[in-house]
């Protein structure tokens, strides 16, 4: 249902997993969004959900009221052994604008893009993570980097979960992913990394994937989420991890004199004043508890205004949906190309206060023997 201009967006929450963070963000009183449901199976934590925020519990999309615009689907599709499409294409059959959490088989997606279309409604697939602040302040410092300077080569580290908006990161980066090509990833066991090297959109990607899961523990033992690096002639644009920093570190070079010696003292050499990275935005990095109270929950806030500006015809939707195709099938492609993870179950990782250890032993060095 489309949404009339003078209230919030009417928004409900199905899934109440990673669909916690959704509702963070809802609670936040965005003025432009306002949650009137969650839609789960009824359980007690779904129930318990429902009540601490006020709304109705509804198990079945049938029972929602006519005046909602937006689900936001957080169930796992038929990719994770979920029915998030299913449910997805009965909310948009209801006439139900619909933004949806990653990842989907480019088969889903293509269905309920259909019928988006089919229903008269919009659909968006959420990677989630290039709404991050940090991945945002990434992409925005790699669209200037580019307008001057085209990029030469990525370098990207990620765990195989987030995969798929690791391609879409690194897709916004570069402008684009087509025409890729992939050469098949070398056999690998035991070793945490596999390696993929490949060339999107004319440039050339070397991708690492920590392609291995805990059954009992998917969304944990990740070594880390994101890590992407572009480069170009005059330097290096890195996004250091999924929350930051973000950095950049110019290239290094030094004249040559007569006698063939590296130049680096005197005139012509204003260049080696340069700090050899710097720090693009905030110095200060958030907690993971921030992460989880307050970057996930923009993120959110950050996609749903992209709905919001299509809905609203400030925006053109088509743009949107070829990327969600193109970069689904991308992550696919990979995907398959990688085979079967491996399988782990390591113990709980054991926390470290490396920054403290350091302080400490460079205290003892300075104490007098």
């Amino acid at each position: 249902m489309a949404a009339a201009a003078e209230r919030p967006l009417r928004v409900v929450v199905c899934g109440t997993g990673f669909g916690r963070f959704y509702l963070r963000a809802l609670r936040s009183r965005d003025p432009e969004f306002q949650l009137v449901g969650i839609v789960a199976r009824g359980s007690a934590f779904s129930a318990d959900c429902a009540r601490e925020h006020g709304v109705p519990l509804y198990t079945d999309v049938e029972q929602l009221p006519a005046d909602v615009d937006i689900a936001c689907v957080v169930v796992r599709a038929g990719v994770a052994g979920g029915s998030g499409a299913e449910l997805a294409q009965a909310l948009l059959a209801r006439g139900i604008h619909v933004l949806q959490e990653h990842s989907l088989h480019p088969d889903e997606l293509a269905a309920c893009v259909r019928a988006a279309r089919r229903h008269g409604v919009y659909y968006h697939l959420n990677t989630f993570y290039p709404h991050v602040e940090p991945v945002r302040r990434f992409l925005g410092a790699a669209r200037a980097m580019s307008a001057h300077q085209p990029p030469l080569f990525v370098d990207a580290v990620c765990a195989s979960q987030v995969l798929h908006s690791t391609a879409d990161i690194i897709g916004a980066a570069v402008g684009g992913l087509r025409p890729w090509t992939w050469e098949p990833p070398a056999p690998s066991r035991g070793v945490p990394f596999r390696s993929v090297a490949g060339v999107l959109a004319g440039v050339p990607v070397q991708l690492r994937v920590q392609h291995q899961v805990d059954p009992g523990n998917p969304d944990n033992h990740a070594h880390l989420l994101h890590r992407v690096s572009i480069g170009c002639e005059g330097g290096v644009l890195t996004l250091a991890d999924t929350h930051g920093p973000v950095l950049w570190s110019p290239r290094i070079h030094a004249e040559k004199g007569p006698e063939g010696r590296l130049v680096v003292d005197g005139a012509g050499t204003e260049r080696l004043d340069a700090p050899s990275t710097r720090i693009l935005g905030p110095t200060a990095y958030p907690t993971f508890r921030e992460v989880f109270t307050r970057l996930w929950p923009q993120a959110v806030i950050d996609a749903l205004r992209g709905l919001a500006d299509v809905i609203g015809g400030r925006a053109d939707s088509l743009a949107k949906t070829q990327r969600d195709l193109t970069t689904t099938q991308l992550w696919h492609e990979i995907l398959t190309g990688l085979g079967p993870p491996d399988i782990i179950r390591p113990s709980e990782p054991r926390p470290l206060a490396l920054p403290e250890l350091l302080a400490g032993a460079e205290r003892n060095e300075r104490l007098p023997s």
